[in-house]
């Protein structure tokens, strides 16, 4: 998907040509992927003579918040606090990542 959102409408060549040769995927790989992504309505595509052109349905930060959702309810059985409390006890922050979640729960308590 990142691909596709940082430059779209894209080909599946260019999409294969964009990914890291660490991830060490076969051309059919990342087709299968493709066509899953479409039929999730995740990604749309234009026929254009023998080559399908594929553009983004959804915005990086729909699927973002989609998948940041989906992981809280399946690891944490929907606790947010849970993983906050996780990953706070598992990661060194340097002292600007502390002010700038304290910012954010801050800001976060005013909205309500």
């Amino acid at each position: 998907m990142k691909v596709i959102w940082r430059q779209h409408p894209v080909t599946a060549e260019q999409i294969v040509a964009e990914i890291p040769a660490e991830h060490e995927w076969s051309d059919q790989t990342v087709r299968t992927f493709i066509n899953r992504l479409v039929k999730k309505q995740a990604i749309g595509f234009e026929r254009t003579g023998r080559s399908y052109s594929y553009y983004p349905l959804v915005s990086e930060q729909e699927c973002v918040k989609a998948e940041s959702s989906s992981f809280i309810k399946r690891v944490f059985g929907g606790a947010a606090n849970l993983m906050v409390t996780n990953f706070l006890e598992h990661t060194d922050l340097s002292e600007q990542e502390i002010e700038q979640l304290q910012q954010m729960l801050k800001d976060k308590q005013k909205k309500g």
